[in-house]
């Protein structure tokens, strides 16, 4: 029998606030349904919408983004248009696709919309909850806040241009900015660098500019890798995470008073990557080689996996990026050895390891509806990958872009099919895919 995705499918509704709408009727889908449906899928039916306006879920193969709260309706891609298949052998074994192609080739391409571009590399780069504008950090220690553009305008001969910068401070750190993360309702932003400080501010979405006194944190002894916020529902306060090299310890910081309350030890690497799905639980990513899961309740570390990137043998390899689904039962690592690997978290069970890319994987990012993966790795790629269906088959897997030189980072627009990318060729470019 295979192995399906390891939860059921939960049912959500999700409606425009103006929208009313009766309750969903009580139908038993057939047994297969739960089986092959992610967990995000609705179980029953969805009741119509009164205004028309809105669709209740993304199907199996839309690639193209839908904005559910906008009363217009953009057209559906499928993966397939974006892959060659080799249907004749086994596994759907892929051929790589960027560019345009020859003029009889009509699959759609993501194409680069907006460059910024820097005087060096570019290391991290993240959207605003809101989605209407992004911030890109850069080794040369500039911050720059840029607007999103509209993209309902969008055609195959898209001449690339410069953002739209609306905010921009030079020497925002004493060193390059590593990594940067904003809170869920949009109104703090974090950067660490490698002069040791984080520098915790808070932002106006209004005026787009970064306001008051910034706070900066001094507490670790080495360079400041990664950074994420977890919501404290029982104080309504936002707390900071943050890790990197140093004493490789996890640090947990009060937004509202600035302060470091907890220093989470058990890594013996340098702490490369966290994420947070909601909650009270984060995971983080190590030389060390493994990946812990922590919960703030306990104040501890709850559980350690060591990703096995190699089939057949007990050989793990540097995590250099981690992310775990909306749900929290799938976790994603990459590694230095340009392995990706699938964990079933409730399982705790590894599902397969595949390699979208020929050199490290520093990052990963699930889609906004967590049907496809990003990855972007130092082979100057960045790949997409297909995880509906069965997990222990071979993945669906695309070249979506390039750039000249090593690719650090990949972030996900949070509602649009876009995303930016951020290189060591010095620019930050954001991409999608034009209406059909």
């Amino acid at each position: 029998m295979m192995l399906r995705r390891p939860w059921p499918p939960l049912y959500t509704a999700a409606y425009p606030p103006e929208c009313f709408y009766p309750p969903p009727p009580v139908v038993k889908p057939p047994r297969e349904y739960y089986l092959l449906a992610p967990y995000y899928r609705d179980v029953l039916p969805p009741p119509r919408c009164p205004c028309s306006c809105f669709r209740r879920h993304r199907s199996l193969d839309t690639v193209a983004s839908e904005e559910d709260v906008q009363h217009y309706h953009r057209p559906r891609r499928s993966m397939e248009d974006l892959l060659v298949v080799d249907r004749a052998k086994p596994g759907r074994k892929m051929r790589q696709v960027v560019g345009r192609g020859d003029s009889n080739d009509n699959r759609p391409r993501f194409i680069a919309v907006t460059t910024l571009e820097d005087v060096q590399a570019v290391r991290c780069a993240e959207f605003h909850p809101q989605g209407n504008i992004y911030a890109v950090g850069s080794n040369s220690k500039t911050l720059r806040i840029c607007a999103y553009p509209k993209l309902s305008d969008l055609r195959e001969d898209h001449s690339t241009y410069q953002p739209t910068v609306l905010f921009k401070r030079t020497r925002h750190h004493k060193g390059s900015i590593y990594c940067m993360a904003w809170t869920p309702v949009g109104d703090l932003m974090a950067t660490g660098s490698n002069d040791k400080t984080v520098k915790l501010m808070r932002f106006n979405p209004e005026t787009s500019n970064l306001e008051g006194q910034e706070i900066e944190l001094t507490m670790h002894d080495g360079t400041v890798r990664d950074v994420c916020f977890i919501e404290d529902t029982s104080n309504k306060s936002s707390l900071l995470i943050s890790g990197g090299a140093g004493d490789c310890k996890i640090y947990v910081t009060d937004c509202a008073t600035g302060q470091a309350y907890q220093a989470l030890s058990g890594h013996s690497g340098h702490v490369l990557s966290l994420y947070n799905w909601g909650g009270a639980m984060f995971v983080s990513g190590s030389q060390d080689r493994t990946v812990r899961f922590w919960d703030l309740r306990t104040r501890g570390c709850v559980n350690v996996v060591t990703p096995i990137t190699s089939p057949g043998t007990r050989s793990g390899s540097v995590v250099a990026a981690v992310c775990v689904d909306p749900s929290g039962r799938l976790l994603v690592s990459g590694h230095e050895d340009s392995a990706c690997v699938l964990f079933d978290i409730r399982g705790s069970r590894s599902l397969q390891a595949f390699r979208p890319h020929s050199a490290d994987v520093r990052s990963i990012r699930f889609s906004p509806s967590a049907y496809y993966l990003l990855t972007a790795g130092y082979d100057n790629n960045l790949v997409l990958t297909d995880l509906q269906g069965d997990l222990t088959t071979p993945l669906p897997s695309v070249v979506v872009a390039s750039h000249t030189d090593k690719v650090i980072s990949g972030r996900w627009h949070p509602t649009e099919f876009s995303f930016l990318s951020t290189s060591a060729d010095k620019t930050a470019t954001l991409w999608a895919l034009p209406p059909i």
